[in-house]
């Protein structure tokens, strides 16, 4: 486990914020951090968390903490079955609610990742970026951001990115205090959990139809 006591590119009153915040959410949430888990354990079994490699700051490549939404099934070849077959009814629960979200708190004590910031995509998403887009990872990823709290997965992926890179040009402590206060009413609402017509969100296939 590789610990950040200072992340490049984070300044030191967002470090700091991050700090306090993820070690007390840890703390006055952990009854809420075992009952899930244990949820997850006897309704999907075991892991409990998902792990997965993603790009961070300047593409630095970590694993991101989740608990566990989906099914681990496939078909005849090996490859994971489509979301909406996997996706569980507590997976839906999590993910209504955010609680799905937990464990990347960790990441935030790690320095992997801030409270605030654009999400951690997939690795894959790298190679399809424009170089406007791939300036989201000028700074640490988030838990929740500009983007999450201006549609989520209701919008499109050139939307989010527009947003992504607003917040990494205008980035101020009391932005992230209000992208906060905005995520607690968009959980509370449970607006814009996946794109319509899907179970979660389809993947970004580039900007060719820009």
């Amino acid at each position: 486990m590789i610990f950040k006591l200072l992340p490049k590119g984070t300044p030191f009153v967002k470090r700091l914020f991050d700090l306090l915040l993820a070690a007390l959410a840890l703390i006055v949430l952990s009854p809420v951090l075992l009952l899930v888990s244990l949820l997850v354990a006897l309704g999907q079994g075991f892991p409990i968390l998902f792990r997965q490699p993603r790009p961070g700051y300047r593409g630095e490549v970590f694993t991101v903490f989740k608990f566990r939404t989906m099914r681990q099934a496939t078909d005849h070849n090996g490859a994971p079955l489509p979301d909406e077959w996997r996706l569980t009814k507590l997976g839906k629960f999590l993910r209504a609610t955010s609680l799905d979200e937990l464990p990347e708190l960790f990441n935030v004590l790690r320095g992997e990742m801030s409270i605030v910031g654009p999400r951690p995509l997939l690795i894959q998403y790298l190679p399809l970026y424009n170089a406007e887009q791939a300036r989201r990872h000028d700074v640490l990823p988030g838990i929740t951001g500009w983007a999450q709290v201006h549609g989520r997965n209701a919008i499109t992926w050139q939307e989010k990115f527009k947003l992504d890179v607003w917040y990494v040009d205008h980035w101020t402590f009391w932005l992230d205090l209000k992208i906060l206060a905005l995520t607690l009413v968009k959980v509370l609402k449970r607006e814009g959990i996946s794109q319509p017509g899907q179970a979660t969100a389809e993947p970004f296939r580039g900007n060719s139809t820009d």
